[in-house]
């Protein structure tokens, strides 16, 4: 998903367009600054009653203070807006000890929970780049001529844990360049000084810090995240989160190669690698965080949240908002896309989209950088030809589950993130995420793109191990699993030909003379939940390999060579 802009790391754009050639080699170049402190990311949010109707909203980090007032609309959810881009909706709970909701900034929804603290006053913590807190001040800026006479800035932060910010298109505002990072929807000032570059970071139009770059000799490419270990065989930490933990000689595995692992991942040999995490019988026997991650860290799913897009459908069947797999898309296609129905498209059914059958030409003009290049990504992918009868082969494409978000969306009466919140994740307990959206930037996008703690991945592929259960209560029902887990068809356009269920990837591996099947949702840069009924077990990988397409099955080899030999009996 967003596999156009995704590659790079944080930010691009391109700015100055015009300027003069002196100017553009007077600033090319490295430039380094520092941060004012390492919470100027992180926001203290109070919400506090005025009356029955009214409440404010304040926003505070160590060097700036923002004021918003939300109002009680007829649903009773409390909603505003800071601009055209940061937009709150909250609700209280039946008992009034907590208001939940998103922040929704950007193309980004952040779920966050404010807890009562007095009589009139609820609190928590936003964290827009999705770290909990910065482990570097450091700053840098890339400048670079473009062609055209304009400059490129490129802006990275000294902590890589999160995956960065996307830019496209700046103006000029007197001295300074503007830009606005449409991922967070956070802003940038840039003021190009004698010496110095001066950036300012707003949150609307409120300047939240200031730092001035100088010149930099650094390598801008061996920037890499590191931080704190967070690792070892012991029992897990016991957590708020539902997790029973056990250690895993108290489920007959063993340690050795789960040492191994620790270090391999240590030495690098198992580049990128944030984060793996065993279930086994229930319990959570193994974790492991590497580069500075830890278990509070909500971590880019790129498309294995393509699986929750699944597990989403199957519920809509379950509450007949939908009728079953076999209704046909064009049921759902909105009236002014009714043009791009033709004989064969009139066909395609929600089962060949959950299995990746749905005949468009997902590698042309259904493309993921065809279609999230447009303005337009619905009408793009409508138009797209097909290149084969639906349902008869299995191209991997993340139209499909777009396409499947989009129905969905259209029968519900609330919007989808509140859906999603009150089936799935309240019920399973999960808290800390974020839903990407579509270009749109107010409907959650099906192809990919949230952000799950790893032990909340592990707790989705748990919820498919015990048949759509958690801690007892049914979820997703029985029939859904089973039907999701089956194997439909083999993609043909991926390396292995892996078998595929409904949005689900099939894989046998092999340990000593012993065949070990796993049923996984997948993303790129190499996040996986690994189901595996046989053992009892789900496993969860984390990694940051997005722009190394030889270390994209790099998961797949940490399954096969430490966590099953230490898994199985």
């Amino acid at each position: 998903m967003f596999k156009n802009v995704m590659t790079a790391v944080l930010l691009f754009v391109s700015i100055l367009t015009g300027c003069s050639q002196e100017a553009a080699n007077k600033y090319q170049g490295n430039w380094e600054g520092k941060l004012a402190n390492t919470n100027i990311l992180r926001f203290s949010i109070v919400l506090e009653e005025l009356s029955t109707s009214s409440y404010d909203l304040t926003i505070t980090n160590p060097e700036s203070i923002i004021k918003e007032k939300l109002v009680v609309t007829n649903n009773k959810r409390l909603k505003g807006s800071i601009d055209d881009d940061i937009h709150f909706d909250f609700s209280f709970t039946s008992d009034k000890t907590a208001a939940t909701g998103y922040i929704k900034s950007g193309i980004l929804m952040y779920h966050l929970t404010l807890q009562k603290t007095s009589d009139n006053a609820y609190s928590g913590i936003w964290n827009p780049f999705m770290v909990d807190s910065l482990q570097s001040q450091a700053m840098y800026l890339g400048v670079e001529n473009n062609q055209d006479g304009s400059l490129g800035m490129y802006s990275f932060f000294g902590d890589q844990r999160f995956t960065g910010t996307w830019v496209n298109g700046s103006e000029k505002e007197g001295e300074s360049i503007v830009f606005k990072d449409y991922k967070t929807g956070l802003r940038f000032r840039a003021k190009l000084l004698e010496d110095t570059i001066e950036l300012e970071i707003l949150l609307g139009k409120q300047t939240i810090t200031v730092t001035d770059f100088k010149r930099s000799d650094i390598d801008l490419s061996s920037l890499k995240p590191s931080g704190p270990k967070n690792q070892n065989v012991h029992k897990p930490v016991t957590l708020n989160d539902g997790w029973i933990t056990a250690s895993t000689v108290d489920v007959g595995a063993t340690n050795t190669f789960l040492s191994k692992l620790i270090d391999e991942v240590n030495k690098n040999e198992l580049p990128n690698t944030h984060s793996v995490l065993i279930a086994k019988e229930g319990k959570l026997v193994f974790e492991a965080y590497f580069d500075g991650y830890n278990p509070h860290i909500s971590h880019d799913q790129r498309s294995a949240s393509k699986s929750i897009s699944s597990a989403m459908i199957g519920i809509a069947i379950e509450d007949k908002i939908l009728t079953g797999v076999d209704q046909k898309l064009y049921e759902f296609i909105p009236k002014e896309f009714q043009y791009t129905k033709d004989t064969l498209k009139s066909k395609i059914s929600f089962e060949d989209l959950l299995t990746m059958s749905s005949g468009l030409d997902v590698d042309g003009d259904a493309s993921e950088n065809n279609y999230q290049s447009s303005d337009d990504w619905l009408k793009t992918t409508l138009e797209a030809k097909i290149v084969q009868e639906p349902g008869t082969g299995a191209n991997y494409g993340s139209a499909n589950p777009f396409l499947l978000g989009v129905s969905l969306d259209q029968q519900l009466q609330s919007p989808l993130e509140l859906y999603m919140e009150e089936k799935l994740f309240a019920p399973l307990g999960i808290t800390n995420y974020i839903i990407q959206t579509e270009n749109t930037a107010t409907t959650p996008y099906f192809g990919g793109g949230m952000y799950l703690t790893p032990r909340d991945m592990l707790k989705f592929g748990q919820l498919y191990l015990d048949k759509g259960k958690w801690k007892g209560k049914q979820i997703l029902s029985e029939s859904w699993v089973v039907a999701s887990f089956k194997k439909y068809r083999r993609l043909q356009d991926v390396p292995d030909k892996n078998e595929y269920g409904y949005l689900w990837w099939h894989k046998t591996y092999t340990v000593g003379e012993k065949k070990v099947s796993s049923i996984e949702a997948r993303g790129a840069g190499g996040q996986y939940i690994c189901v595996i009924p046989e053992l009892k077990s789900v496993v969860v990988i984390t990694s940051g390999n997005y722009r190394s397409r030889k270390l994209l099955q790099q998961p797949e080899s940490i399954l096969e060579k430490y966590v099953l030999p230490a898994i199985i009996k």
